[in-house]
């Protein structure tokens, strides 16, 4: 499995559980507050275009890692779980670096 497979799903991870944070920030200052309902409807929107691309590579990586229906669902739902992404992708990429293989290209010795 090639390294750009876990930094894709790195990066999205990262992103979906910042972006679910700042979004259950807004929700309490739009319900709690009664304030910022247009910055929560962006937020929202942003969170969700960002969580669908999650979901994507969150399944590549799954199914390059031949991983078990189970565990790619867990991984999946744990973007819509606020702070949960960032434990997962933790483990995720301690258990997924020693499958990658170098694709760099090889050098010959002279």
């Amino acid at each position: 499995m090639k390294k750009s497979v876990l930094t894709r799903y790195r990066v999205l991870a990262f992103a979906t559980a910042v972006m679910l944070l700042v979004l259950c920030t807004c929700m309490i200052f739009k319900y709690g507050f009664d304030k910022g309902a247009d910055v929560t409807f962006v937020v929202s929107q942003a969170h969700g275009v960002l969580f669908m691309i999650y979901l994507v590579f969150a399944f590549d990586l799954s199914s390059k890692a031949r991983w078990p229906f189970g565990k790619m669902l867990w991984v999946m739902v744990s973007g819509t779980i606020p702070l949960a992404a960032f434990f997962v992708e933790k483990k995720v990429r301690a258990e997924v670096e020693p499958l990658l293989t170098d694709a760099g290209p090889a050098v010959a010795k002279a």
